[in-house]
């Protein structure tokens, strides 16, 4: 067999494991808590040996942020979210509204599928250094990449550019993990009321300052 249909093999093969590693980690999570979950655990659910997790993943907290990596993408590929194709699609939408729209959808399909992970990340942030930095980056993150795209929409002429800082700022806030966190928790709300909410508050915030 040619070495390059092996190399595509083992890749593929590699690419399987991960994958079936990944979804057990997710479930296991979920479902027990950080705490609860070892890794011998998920070695057993996703059916390959322990070895063959600890080789991939040197911690539990790497194990994990890989998790969250996978849910916040909806795909293996390791591509940031602001360069995603759909996202860019959002800050480059011709009219505010549709930006708003798309934004907000891409918040609601965000904490869909990581909305109980998220969770998770949270219990574990208070043992975890490496899952508390990493926590906080994806929160700065997040704070540049929601703040970049109300400052362009008034960089675009889809909103005054007076106060854009504040707006940026509060905007932000809004689209934060916590905050769907919070508001699902204290209003009982479902992930569709989220994005209405969404639309309806980051719509007022560009309203008034347009």
């Amino acid at each position: 067999m040619p070495e390059d249909v092996n190399r595509d093999l083992r890749a593929a093969r590699r690419a399987d494991t991960e994958v079936r590693i990944i979804e057990a980690a997710t479930e296991l999570f979920t479902e027990r808590g950080y705490v609860a979950t070892t890794l011998a655990d998920v070695a057993k659910h996703a059916g390959v040996g322990a070895r063959t997790v600890y080789v991939r993943f040197d911690s539990k907290a790497a194990l994990l942020q890989r998790c969250l990596d996978v849910a916040i993408a909806g795909d293996y590929h390791r591509v940031a979210v602001p360069d995603r194709d759909w996202f860019q699609q959002a800050m480059n939408a011709p009219t505010a509204e549709e930006r708003l729209e798309r934004m907000a959808g891409i918040s609601r399909q965000l904490m869909g599928r990581t909305g109980p992970l998220l969770k998770v990340s949270q219990q574990a942030e208070a043992l975890e250094p490496e899952i508390a930095e990493r926590a906080q980056a994806a929160r700065e993150m997040t704070h540049q990449a929601i703040g970049g795209f109300f400052r362009k929409l008034a960089a675009d002429g889809l909103m005054s550019e007076t106060n854009v800082d504040w707006v940026a700022e509060t905007g932000a806030v809004l689209g934060q993990a916590e905050t769907y966190l919070l508001l699902t928790k204290t209003t009982g709300w479902s992930i569709e009321q989220y994005e209405s909410w969404l639309v309806e508050t980051w719509s007022r915030l560009v309203r008034t300052h347009s």
